[in-house]
C-alpha cells in the first residue's frame, strides 16, 4: 500500500497531478480542495494517498489528498455501498470537509442530494450509515474535560441508548436550563 508520495509536482489540473518521485511519475486523482494546496508546478509536494486496484479488472489508480482530514472523509465515503474512489472525489470537490460533515451530522439530505453524484437514495444512505461515525456538527456543544458533569451527563445518557449527538443536545439543553450547579443526576433528570 503506497500511504503518500513526496516528490516534484510536474504537471497539475483541477483533478489530476503527476508526481516525480526519484525518476518514477506517479498519476494521481485528487479533489479539487486539495489542487488549491498544490504548490506550483516544479514545487516539492507530498500527498496522502489511496492505492485502489479494481478487483473486475485489475486496473489501478492513486487518490491523493493534501490533508488528513480530507483522506479520512474520503475513506468514510468509499465505505459505503454505491461509492466508489471516483464518486469519493467528486463529492471532496463539491464541497468542503466541513460542509459535508455539517450536513451529514444535521440529516440534510436536500443539500447532499445538491453535490455531483449524490442523489436522493445515496444522501439518505449518507447520512444513516455516517452520521454516528461522523459526530456533531463543528461548533456543537461537546462535553469538555473541564466540565465532568456535563460530560458524565452525557455518558449517562449514553449508556441509556442516546446516540453521542443527541445526548449532547440533551444535555445542553438541561445545563442552559438549571445553571452552573445542577449535579449530573438533576442533569440527566432535566434531558430525559
Amino acid at each position: 500500500m503506497i500511504a503518500f508520495l513526496k516528490g516534484t509536482l510536474t504537471d497539475s489540473t483541477p483533478t489530476h497531478v503527476i508526481i516525480d518521485c526519484h525518476g518514477v511519475g506517479y498519476s494521481v486523482y485528487i479533489p479539487v480542495s486539495s489542487f488549491a494546496k498544490l504548490p506550483a508546478v516544479g514545487g516539492e509536494v507530498k500527498l496522502l494517498t489511496y492505492h485502489h486496484v479494481n478487483a473486475q479488472d485489475g486496473t489501478q489508480q492513486l487518490f491523493g489528498f493534501a490533508t488528513t482530514e480530507e483522506r479520512d472523509m474520503f475513506l468514510l465515503l468509499i465505505s459505503i455501498s454505491g461509492i466508489g474512489p471516483k464518486l469519493g472525489c467528486n463529492i471532496l470537490s463539491s464541497t468542503s470537509v466541513t460542509g459535508l460533515r455539517n450536513a451529514i451530522s444535521a440529516g440534510d439530505t436536500k443539500t447532499l442530494s445538491s453535490l455531483r453524484g449524490i442523489g436522493k437514495k445515496t444522501a439518505e444512505r449518507l447520512v444513516l450509515e455516517l452520521k454516528d461515525k461522523i459526530g456533531a456538527p463543528a461548533g456543537a456543544f461537546t462535553a469538555a474535560p473541564s466540565n465532568p458533569r456535563l460530560a458524565d451527563a452525557v455518558l449517562a445518557l449514553e449508556s441509556l441508548g442516546f446516540k453521542t449527538a443527541d445526548a449532547q443536545r440533551a444535555v445542553q439543553a438541561a445545563a442552559t436550563k438549571l445553571g452552573d450547579g445542577a449535579s449530573v443526576e438533576e442533569l440527566v433528570r432535566a434531558a430525559l
